[in-house]
């Protein structure tokens, strides 16, 4: 970081600077700390409830780092799923499982396909739908200096994916429009 700062033509000597690197890479640390973990760990004990109905979790929020230009984005995450003989987690698990997922050099559309595939798998859901909308500093910051867009992905998996009703039930449920 000392390096990429001098580069730059910062002057780590001016006052306040000094630590500056040190801080900056304790940031970035901390920023990637989901890379190379699993999510399996997340989940601790699951609840059987007896229903096999849709459950949504909604506008949990995240941010992460553009993996083009280690820029931030962020937004909000939308969680629906059905449970596989009414087997659920406890709501905060799924703000763990997206705060891992996105604490890495990240794409939107991976990071949204990453948690549907986590739910899917780690609960063994039957179908999941994840929607994430969120505000690209890449599009305000260079470029075409967009500001204000937002970007919205979703991933289908299972029932969800497969089954047009249940995917329009999952959609309508985290707030989308039929």
């Amino acid at each position: 970081m000392r390096e990429f700062l001098e580069a730059l033509g910062v002057d780590l000597t001016a006052r306040g600077m000094e630590r500056t690197p040190a801080r900056v890479a304790q940031m970035y640390a901390f920023l990637f700390n989901g890379m190379g973990r699993s999510t399996e760990d997340i989940w601790g004990e699951t609840f059987t409830t007896g229903s096999d109905g849709l459950v949504a979790v909604r506008h949990i929020p995240f941010y992460s780092m553009c993996e083009h230009h280690l820029v931030p984005f962020f937004g909000t995450v939308d969680i629906a799923y059905i449970p596989r003989h009414g087997r659920v987690a406890g709501f905060s698990k799924f703000t763990t499982l997206v705060e891992r997922l996105a604490h890495q050099p990240q794409l939107q559309e991976r990071l949204t396909a990453q948690i549907a595939r986590a739910v899917e798998h780690d609960l063994q859901a039957v179908g999941v739908l994840v929607k994430v909308e969120a505000l690209q500093l890449c599009m305000t910051m260079r470029g075409d200096m967009a500001p204000g867009t937002r970007t919205v992905t979703s991933e289908a998996t299972g029932v969800c994916r497969e089954d047009h009703a249940l995917y329009q039930q999952a959609w309508l449920a985290l707030g989308g429009e039929k």
